[in-house]
């Protein structure tokens, strides 16, 4: 239902739970960084925290809610406001 606000993320289901993930392509590693950095500060504030991997050149944004073992509302939100960082990142 709020999939088709977040297109360019997938659902994954990983030891049966539902996880919004998604790659970002940045030009090196100092980039990813930023960018790692930019998310992370978004989920203190927000106080709902991702998996995050950050590799040379990319980053793995990995959004559920570990209470409900699964999707809500909010991790749709979240995928929302990372891809909002990236477009201003």
């Amino acid at each position: 239902m709020y999939h088709p606000q977040v297109p360019n993320w997938k659902i994954v289901e990983r030891n049966g739970e539902k996880q919004l993930e998604r790659m970002f392509k940045f030009k090196d590693f100092d980039d990813a960084i930023i960018f790692t950095n930019q998310v992370a500060k978004l989920a203190q504030e927000q106080d709902h925290h991702p998996k995050i991997t950050t590799e040379w050149g990319s980053v793995t944004i990995t959004w559920w809610t570990h209470k409900i073992k699964g999707l809500h509302r909010n991790d749709f939100i979240m995928a929302a406001k990372t891809d909002q960082v990236n477009s201003v990142g």
